[in-house]
């Protein structure tokens, strides 16, 4: 963000006589302001008119990632009593599911859409702001928490929560939060290495306590296609999810404000899917296969995978679907065209003479992205699915995810963004765990995350211009099983809890974190909570 654009402070008034100090504190108009980040450093040290002079100025609640503005007051905050209850606003019956979880963390009762009494936290809808932005007030005994949307209101109520971990109480004053990117959150390599459900749902209430909110699921590949098909059943693998545990997993994620992101990877990665259709194995002229290589010149090659679409994308109703397109291993070889002349004939015969195999696969890539375009979706797709220079160019409103510039057609970032395209970082020189840590890959840790990476850090370590900001929607950190026994599921759980904490903490707040890594990872532990 740029450095010129600061936070707006007023300068402190002081009043001999009535010696109080009043700091009016303006909420920034966008993302890029201050040079701030640890929850230390997130609260304005100001007074607001104090109810009693007996007690210190309060300082910003202890969250992860830390709340983005605190306007501090005297007073004791809050914390649950014996009476204490959860209420919703009059008008906001729709926040009852949030009140009833807080209800049940904080083991106080749910009173309902009541007026709210002393002692109580009362959740509000209606509050003007950014979606997921919200506003959160401690005082006269009671929290107050409102928001734009439900999720806004959601996540104040993580915060309630983190605070109450971590020290006990939630400062009085005022938080005022709204994440930086719209979509933060975890990808998971189901395919190669199975986790059951339960796994996957404690992943979602880790991810929700912590303010992300997109999971993405990569559930088929050459070693396996892992969710129960009704289309297609002789392509699943003997372990996998059923779609009753898809659908419980859902909606688990709708409760806690994380959208799904299901994906099918094509037309490379589809061992799983051409065990059961051999016929359709892309083959070159001496006969030899390609590992995972559909071929794209047979129609039936198409039929398959938008069977699988259509069937996936009624399965999961978020707004996203990943269509794949990395690595289709016909564009590795040195003459493709010599190698796989039926690609090349087929390219000629449907974009015209001059076309080229490249062609072929991106249009590929544009017609599987129609098919989720159909299902009222937006369509994902991986960095080094997008060509230039071709006849076929890939749709402007495929989302790209950029994960690498090491592989066949992976430019620069700076070229989709040039394009006008939007794009999310799923850049593996930070935020791919890989499991054995094959090609040089090594766990991340989330110190260099937290430290070093922003989402500006697309490819490598070197920032794109902050001019692209808009266009960049956010982050996930990638779990793949390339070497599935590498780890126990619980060993990943383990290895992944840090660098997702600092992932959210640098998507949720621009600024310079100011703690040290090491205070940071104690702070992640308080908020944890007792286990």
């Amino acid at each position: 963000m740029s450095p010129s654009r600061g936070a707006l402070v007023a300068g402190a008034a002081v009043t001999a006589a009535a010696a109080v100090t009043l700091t009016v504190v303006v909420w920034p108009e966008d993302s890029d302001h201050g040079n701030q980040g640890g929850a230390q450093a997130s609260s304005r040290t100001s007074a607001s008119p104090s109810p009693s002079r007996s007690y210190p100025l309060s300082t910003a609640p202890e969250t992860v990632p830390a709340v983005r503005e605190h306007t501090a007051a005297r007073g004791p905050g809050w914390k649950p009593a014996e009476n204490s209850t959860v209420v919703v606003a009059d008008g906001s019956e729709e926040l009852a599911d949030e009140a009833k979880l807080l209800a049940k963390e904080l083991k106080i009762r749910y009173r309902g859409e009541v007026a709210a009494r002393a002692g109580d936290v009362e959740l509000a809808l209606g509050a003007k702001g950014a979606p997921e932005s919200y506003t959160l007030k401690t005082g006269g005994d009671r929290v107050t928490i409102s928001g734009h949307d439900q999720a806004g209101v959601f996540y104040g109520t993580r915060t309630l929560k983190q605070s109450l971990n971590a020290a006990g109480t939630m400062p009085e004053g005022m938080v005022r939060d709204t994440p930086d990117r719209p979509q933060r959150g975890l990808n998971l390599d189901i395919a190669r290495k199975h986790y059951s459900a339960e796994w996957i749902e404690e992943r979602l209430r880790e991810m929700a306590d912590i303010k992300l909110n997109q999971l993405g699921l990569h559930f088929s590949d050459d070693q396996a296609f892992r969710i129960e098909s009704e289309s297609h059943p002789e392509v699943v693998s003997e372990q996998h999810l059923t779609k009753d545990e898809v659908r419980r997993i859902v909606a688990l994620a709708e409760s806690l404000h994380i959208t799904i992101v299901g994906e099918i990877d094509s037309p490379g990665h589809l061992g799983a899917v051409l065990g059961a259709h051999p016929d359709l194995q892309l083959r070159n002229t001496q006969g030899v296969a390609r590992q995972g290589a559909i071929d794209i010149s047979e129609p039936r090659s198409a039929e398959i995978v938008d069977d699988l679409l259509r069937e996936y994308t009624d399965l999961f109703p978020g707004a996203w679907f990943h269509v794949g397109a990395d690595e289709y291993q016909a564009l590795t070889v040195s003459n493709p065209q010599a190698s796989y002349p039926q690609l090349a004939a087929a390219a000629r015969e449907k974009y015209g003479e001059g076309a080229t195999i490249q062609d072929l696969a991106e249009g590929w890539l544009n017609d599987r992205a129609a098919v989720i375009r159909e299902a009222e979706k937006t369509p994902k797709a991986w960095n080094d699915g997008f060509f230039s220079g071709g006849k076929v160019t890939a749709h402007k409103g495929i989302e790209v995810e950029y994960w690498t510039g090491k592989e066949i057609g992976a430019r620069p970032p700076q070229e989709y963004l040039a394009e006008g395209r939007k794009v999310i970082n799923l850049n593996d020189e930070y935020l791919y765990y890989v499991l054995g840590q094959p090609n040089e890959f090594v766990y991340p840790t989330g110190k260099r995350i937290y430290e070093q990476w922003t989402p500006f850090v697309l490819r490598g370590t070197t920032p794109v211009s902050e001019r692209y900001s808009k266009q960049i929607l956010g982050g996930r950190f990638a779990v793949w099983g390339d070497l599935p026994n590498a780890q126990t599921p619980q060993q990943v759980a383990d290895g992944i809890r840090m660098p997702l904490n600092a992932v959210s903490q640098k998507l949720w707040d621009p600024r310079k974190p100011t703690l040290t890594w090491a205070q940071f990872q104690q702070l992640a532990d308080k908020v944890d909570g007792p286990n």
